[in-house]
């Protein structure tokens, strides 16, 4: 195997991994708050999906229209904007995939 494909897959499984710390507890979108993103929907096992996953980031509204610009996640735990619920912050281990 290559170098440069090596890279890649070890990016990919680094990728991958740290999407699967996500619990989707639907916090980062504002499932607590009252007022969150009108892409959020609730699937029957009391999580929370993205309809827009692919193309979320960027100008957003909530269920009320309020505008919003949707941001990684990555910024909300370099901030410490993370509720205590979130899979980022209950595991703590996120620092190596920033």
């Amino acid at each position: 195997m290559s170098d440069e494909l090596f890279l890649t897959e070890k990016l990919k499984k680094g990728y991958q991994d740290f999407e699967n710390l996500c619990r989707r507890c639907g916090s980062c979108c504002g499932a607590h708050d009252g007022d969150p993103c009108a892409n959020l929907v609730r699937d029957g096992e009391d999580r929370y999906l993205c309809r827009v996953y692919d193309r979320r980031f960027g100008i957003q509204k909530t269920m009320s229209g309020k505008v919003f610009t949707c941001i990684d996640i990555r910024e909300l735990i370099k901030e410490k904007q993370l509720r205590p619920e979130c899979g980022y912050h209950i595991r703590g281990r996120v620092s190596h995939y920033l």
